[in-house]
């Protein structure tokens, strides 16, 4: 099949399954004028996030890697209104878009976004005992995976999830000996969660709007 035909399928998948509304068409909008990478998730994977967290009956979310937001407003839009969800993003300007677009979309009072890199502001977290969270995402630089999934070990409780976000990087992750720092750090992060004790998970392969790629899917066990 064709990109085109992907994209065609995406097309019907989210018409019919998950539509845009204003706010989220706004979100979208706002993080193209502000110049930000168009590497967020489809509405149709925004859509999944949003149904996992309300089939994990999640209150607390953390989202490692926050872009525009629009993924956190899928993921916020699934918690109650005493709810609470910490996005983590390394960039200010792309924080600033995220934070605008929660408040435009009417979720500023669950939503917090935090600025810095990932590997300093989690050790707050965790002094703070702002866990334990009952689902977490992880959309950042693919090169730190693995230490993202020991922090969301560290942060989470038996029964939690925990999502990674690109994991097959157009297939390279079955290349062992590539060079890419990003397809390494993936790789060391499914192997990782394959040995790790306190995780049963797994990994599916998508292809879409935003190409060939897929998530890896960890449930935290006792």
């Amino acid at each position: 099949m064709s990109q085109e035909q992907w994209n065609a399928v995406d097309r019907y998948f989210t018409d019919q399954l998950a539509p845009g509304d204003e706010a989220l068409s706004a979100a979208l909008a706002a993080s193209d004028a502000a110049g930000l990478p168009a590497i967020g998730v489809a509405p149709n994977q925004g859509k999944l996030l949003q149904l996992l967290a309300r089939i994990q009956g999640a209150r607390t979310v953390l989202e490692i890697g926050t872009l525009g937001g629009y993924s956190t407003i899928w993921l916020a839009r699934a918690l109650p209104e005493d709810g609470k969800l910490i996005s983590l993003e390394y960039d200010p300007r792309h924080a600033e878009v995220a934070r605008a677009n929660l408040v435009h979309a009417g979720l500023d009072k669950i939503t917090e976004v935090r600025t810095g890199p990932a590997l300093e502001t989690l050790p707050v977290l965790l002094a703070e005992d702002a866990g334990p969270f009952d689902l977490v995402f992880i959309d950042a630089d693919k090169r730190n995976n693995p230490h993202y999934v020991e922090w969301a070990l560290k942060l989470t409780r038996p029964g939690s999830v925990i999502i990674v976000d690109n994991v097959v990087r157009n297939g390279a992750v079955a290349d062992a000996d590539s060079t890419d720092a990003s397809v390494q750090g993936t790789r060391r992060a499914i192997e990782l969660m394959a040995e790790h004790p306190r995780l049963s998970a797994t990994a599916v392969q998508t292809v879409g709007s935003k190409g060939y790629d897929g998530f890896a899917l960890a449930h935290v066990l006792a």
